[in-house]
């Protein structure tokens, strides 16, 4: 049982930000995941070590980890000395989930996916201000459920100042309470009736520098359309992002995938996402270039129903991460212990490959594995304690909460609150 005496004080002095805590001791995991391993994506086999400690103990000292390892050992430390400890017996503690494929901003919500002009007309009516605060709502909701990093993708069309206006608004939340990578997505349809090149163009000599240069996105991602003559339009756009410094993602969840693939390969993507459409020859292709794969089992309850080919993409040797493709109108589904237990019951993927896939790799696809998605020394104090005694519970948590605290660079950002009456005026605004 945590120690509430202890992580109260802890919470309220992070909340003001008036005090800097040193060191912190987790111990008496039932079961620690530390998600240990080979240095690159986990493929294959490697995709089912959890290397899980029993007993497990973790020290952190100023957000980072400092020793990961059994509760003996790690207690006994001399820098373990006068550490705040907390109590997490009878619970697992693991890495925070990494959600690698996000569309939590755009379109806003209450708009049809479909409707891309209203959806953009709507962003410019709306304040900077009211889209933060809608956007901080949603990453705390995340951060209750579990993630502590977490990819968005913008997708505005050819508006700039929509582009602009959604970027900095994502710049302003980088940091907190959850690291926010943002990702340009470029959308082009064959609707430009001709066009199209002249609008790639566009986006390649200016839009593009421009956001290259204001550092408000890391990667450069378009939404695959297998109309083979805006293939050359998504062969420049790469080129042209890969040239500025931008990692490059594929977001190809429509049929026919095998150009996009193709590109993927060309143009050495971090990650092409989705693959609903993938077959098992495409799943070699992928593994053969070492290019990640997102797939998100929460876009199967919306459009065809299709499931991606987890097993055969996994079985070819593919690094395979999980997102949960959260977009407020058709995938209004941001709890990664919900898109692991769908992972499982849908993808046909084990419990273990779910977890590492929604952590480490998730980690590998976003490029920041040397610092989240597993507990070593070194790494940042990204965890979770859960209400589990088991890593096996995930499986069918399904709609369920199991967070009981989130920590985030050390700082604990989430605690589970009992449920009890409370008097009326706690929510009245004391001024």
């Amino acid at each position: 049982m945590v120690r509430v005496r202890v992580i109260l004080p802890v919470l309220q002095c992070y909340s003001k930000g008036g005090y800097k805590l040193e060191s912190i001791l987790i111990r008496g995991a039932r079961h620690l995941l530390t998600v240990r391993g080979t240095r690159g994506p986990r493929c294959g086999p490697a995709l089912n070590e959890l290397n899980v400690i029993q007993d497990g103990a973790i020290l952190i000292r100023d957000g980072i980890l400092v020793e990961v390892g059994p509760s003996r050992r790690v207690e006994n430390l001399a820098q373990a000395r006068g550490a705040i400890e907390i109590n997490a017996a009878g619970r697992l503690v693991m890495p925070g989930f990494v959600d690698s494929h996000t569309h939590l901003a755009f379109p806003p919500a209450g708009i049809q996916a479909s409707d891309p002009v209203a959806a953009v007309r709507a962003l410019h009516t709306a304040t900077g201000q009211r889209l933060e605060v809608r956007t901080r709502a949603y990453l705390e909701a995340m951060a209750r459920h579990g993630t502590t990093t977490v990819e968005v993708k913008t997708g505005c069309g050819l508006d700039e100042a929509a582009e602009s206006k959604l970027l900095r608004m994502l710049f302003a939340v980088r940091r907190e309470p959850l690291d926010v990578i943002a990702s340009f997505l470029f959308r082009l349809t064959g609707e430009l009736n001709g066009g199209s090149l002249q609008a790639t163009e566009w986006v390649v000599g200016e839009l593009l520098p421009k956001i290259h240069r204001r550092g408000v996105a890391h990667f450069a991602d378009f939404a695959w359309d297998c109309d083979a003559a805006l293939l050359p339009c998504f062969d420049r756009y790469l080129g042209a992002a890969r040239k500025l410094g931008f990692a490059c993602k594929i977001h190809a969840d429509g049929p026919s995938p095998a150009a996009a693939i193709a590109l993927a390969v060309t143009h050495h993507v971090v990650s092409i996402d989705h693959l609903e459409h993938a077959t098992a020859c495409h799943a070699r292709q992928i593994a053969e270039a070492g290019i990640m794969t997102t797939l998100l089992p929460s876009a199967s309850f919306s459009g065809d129903g299709r499931d991606a080919p987890a097993r055969a993409l996994i079985d070819a040797g593919v690094g395979v991460a999980l997102g949960s493709n959260f977009n407020p109108h058709h995938t209004p589904a941001l709890n990664m212990q919900t898109v692991v237990a769908l992972a499982c019951g849908r993808l046909e993927m084990t419990i273990e490959e779910a977890i590492s896939a929604a952590t480490i790799n998730g980690a590998h696809a976003l490029g920041l594995a040397e610092k989240v998605g597993s507990l070593e020394p070194g790494k940042s104090a990204d965890l979770l304690i859960l209400n589990a005694g088991h890593y096996r519970d995930l499986e069918h948590s399904l709609g369920t909460n199991l967070v009981h605290l989130t920590m985030k660079r050390g700082k604990f950002i989430y605690k589970e609150g009992e449920v009890a009456p409370l008097p009326a005026d706690d929510f009245v605004p004391h001024r």
